[in-house]
């Protein structure tokens, strides 16, 4: 926040919550500090979006952005986006439509023109509209996942949705730590879909570990990026993932191939733990 004092910028984008360090960005009074200065508030809820709560009107959002293939469960390819009066307003002042579908009545707007076709809102905001602007041709079979998606999300209920991630995120990093692995990060802002791991020094960069996991159980775990490469293991607990057989089986493939390369966790801990949540309910 001392930023956006100092600098002023026109736009603040961040990303709620970031797989590679399995961090979650807290939002809380960004929306109402950037409005102070007259910043729009952008944020790429990509992989939070319907696993994790987000309040996109109490915490002054402007525009939100997500992707199907996280907790939505389906397909990636296309991205829902959501767009509040203020960042609409920004948008339609460098409205400019492409020569040849321009409307007789049309107004050149004060703005530069925006240069990439792909990315200009304005034209594909009046596509999705009831001008149905001949921007490009949607891929229809993206549209109805999209609409899949939706279903079945609303079927089950948001906040049936939001515990059924919580719930399973607890299960895994109970059973971690009863195997004696080290959770990685400040806990206060973990995701609750995204769970790291400290790799055990033992294990090297944990690329055997990752390797034996997908070629003998079928399961693909992370590793991540930067500083953070051959550092620590990731494991997502997103949209269908989320459930108590996929938890376990995890676990129970993660000891195996622990004990193979020297980790011995005490037998069946990590299961038995994460059983143990799941028998709260």
């Amino acid at each position: 926040m001392e930023s956006i004092h100092r600098h002023e910028p026109k736009v603040v984008a961040m990303v709620y919550g970031d797989t590679s360090t399995t961090m979650a960005q807290p939002l809380d009074g960004l929306g109402s500090v950037c409005r102070e200065k007259g910043a729009l508030l952008y944020v790429d809820a990509t992989a939070t979006l319907c696993g994790m709560r987000l309040e996109v009107d109490a915490l002054e959002l402007d525009a939100v952005s997500t992707g199907l293939q996280k907790c939505m469960s389906g397909p990636p390819g296309t991205s829902p986006v959501t767009i509040g009066e203020r960042a609409e307003k920004a948008i339609l002042r460098r409205k400019h439509i492409e020569g040849g579908i321009r409307p007789d009545d049309y107004v050149v707007a004060e703005g530069s023109i925006i240069n990439s076709n792909y990315l200009d809102m304005g034209m594909l905001m009046d596509y999705w509209s009831s001008l149905r602007l001949n921007h490009h041709t949607e891929s229809t079979s993206m549209l109805f996942a999209a609409r899949e998606c939706a279903r079945v999300i609303l079927e089950e209920g948001l906040e049936q949705g939001f515990a059924r991630h919580m719930r399973a995120s607890k299960a895994l990093r109970t059973g971690l730590a009863a195997m004696g692995l080290e959770l990685f990060g400040d806990q206060a802002n973990r995701m609750v879909n995204v769970t790291g791991i400290v790799i055990p020094k033992l294990c090297g960069d944990g690329e055997k570990v990752r390797s034996e996991m997908l070629n003998d159980f079928g399961i693909e775990i992370g590793t991540s990026f930067g500083h953070l490469a051959g550092k620590i293991w990731r494991i997502g607990t997103m949209g269908y993932v989320c459930h108590k057989q996929n938890i376990l089986r995890c676990l129970n493939a993660l000891e195996a191939v622990l004990r193979r390369n020297g980790y011995n966790a005490p037998a069946n801990s990590g299961v038995d733990a994460a059983h143990m949540v799941y028998e709260e309910e």
